[in-house]
């Protein structure tokens, strides 16, 4: 297997299609079997996210190293002071992966791993290995060879290249065509396109060799949106294997227990109403016994803060995002249960009206009428929000969350659909 990652995805390498014909004039078997993920989705730093890919091929370990160290090394930018590559070629296919290997890879997807110890665990396994710069790749690469036994769930995307001159210059894309087989192909296919913001979330806005890609659960779905799309020419494609669309990134915790620079499923209760500040970012604090922790939905999740905005003081909610700088930003939630009642000022039973303060403590009377109350009396709220999930829009989707549409979760969802 080869493994190669960068710490910054699409300015950190070019594509796979010049490995495959390096390959294939060393007369060794074209690799057909290619996984991408991300890696360290929360990593402090410029480059807060890292793509991994690996290669698995019935090629030579040292003629693997020499054919990828020699690719790496003219395609890496590494110019760019955020691109510090690395490679590791482990003989054998994914199940010789140790134990140890497997366990990494479950890590990096969560948590944060030193560069020294995913080189010494390498060299511990026998691994083959290079590194740019300071090598921080090495710790996706390494992630990536032991992906194969630690993910449990996999998704697809098929990737279309752009020539290399026009790389730098607009995407040519007919974006009637990315809509129509985005319909044709949801929900298998997700996250093709926003219909709420009008946007064809498959199609980069950054400069970079990817002309699109298609992401979703089955390699014939991807490949079939692919072809469905009219654009300016393609140099190549690749199908990857990926941890996208998975919520791998994510971990079970109490709130009390949530830090900086990871990303969080967690149980509590919204502790006051949420408030709108500038900017149109949306706040709220939650709580879980004596523990506190500040929530936000930023204004590019959209549509999304209105249903944040929904939520009231004392619903009981799970909360998933990544926390920074002391904020959990919100990438879904569960409504757990409601507050559907609120207290007010009571009504005379006999009169109608509304009550007036006794005095302190003293509850309620009607001048009127001199009937009394204790306290205030509950009052039913009629509410926008249903028990259940609820997401942000595909527009604001980090990679590796996964969509309500695809299934799989504890209660009833309320999908962001595409259509």
């Amino acid at each position: 297997m080869v493994s190669y990652s960068c710490s910054a995805p699409e300015s950190g390498y070019t594509h796979p299609e010049p490995t495959r014909s390096r390959w294939q004039s060393s007369g060794s078997t074209t690799p057909t079997r290619e996984s991408a993920g991300s890696v360290r989705p929360t990593s402090p730093g410029p480059s807060p996210s890292a793509s991994a890919r690996r290669v698995q091929a019935d090629v030579d370990p040292d003629e693997a190293f020499r054919v990828a160290r020699d690719e790496l090394d003219g395609a890496a930018e590494t110019a760019d002071g955020n691109t510090n590559p690395g490679l590791v070629v482990a003989p054998g296919g994914p199940d010789a992966v140790p134990d140890e290997v497997a366990a990494f890879a479950r890590e990096a997807m969560r948590d944060h791993h030193d560069i020294e110890d995913a080189t010494a665990l390498a060299d511990d396994s026998g691994y083959r290995r290079a590194g740019w710069k300071n090598a921080r790749g090495t710790i996706g690469a390494l992630a990536a060879v032991g992906a194969w036994r630690a993910v449990p769930e996999w998704t697809y995307e098929y990737i279309s290249y752009r020539h290399p001159d026009a790389r730098g210059t607009p995407r040519d894309v007919d974006y009637d065509s990315v809509f129509a087989a985005a319909d044709e192909a949801y929900p298998a296919a997700w996250d093709t396109v926003d219909r709420g913001e009008g946007q064809a979330v498959c199609v980069p806005r950054t400069p970079g060799p990817v002309l699109h890609g298609i992401r979703g659960d089955d390699p014939e779905t991807v490949r079939a949106v692919a072809d469905r799309i009219e654009s300016e020419p393609i140099e190549s494609t690749a199908l990857f294997r990926t941890n996208q669309g998975t919520d791998a990134h994510l971990r079970d915790a109490a709130l009390a227990d949530a830090r900086d620079g990871r990303s969080y499923r967690v149980d509590a209760t919204v502790a006051d109403p949420p408030a709108t500040r500038e900017g149109g970012h949306v706040f709220l604090t939650l709580e879980d016994g004596d523990a506190a922790l500040d929530c936000a939905a930023f204004e590019p999740t959209k549509r999304f803060r209105d249903r944040v905005r929904a939520l009231r003081a004392d619903d009981r909610v799970t909360a998933c995002g990544e926390v920074a700088d002391g904020t959990l930003k919100l990438e879904k939630f569960a409504v757990r249960d409601l507050n559907e009642t609120e207290l007010v000022t009571p009504d005379c039973p006999d009169c109608g009206r509304s009550m007036e303060s006794a005095g302190r403590d003293q509850g309620y009377r009607c001048r009127d009428c001199g009937t009394s109350a204790d306290g205030k009396a509950e009052r039913r709220v009629e509410r926008d929000l249903d028990i259940g999930w609820y997401e942000v829009p595909p527009c604001a989707r980090r990679h590796v969350a996964k969509p309500l549409v695809r299934g799989g979760f504890d209660a009833p969802t309320h999908p962001e659909r595409q259509l």
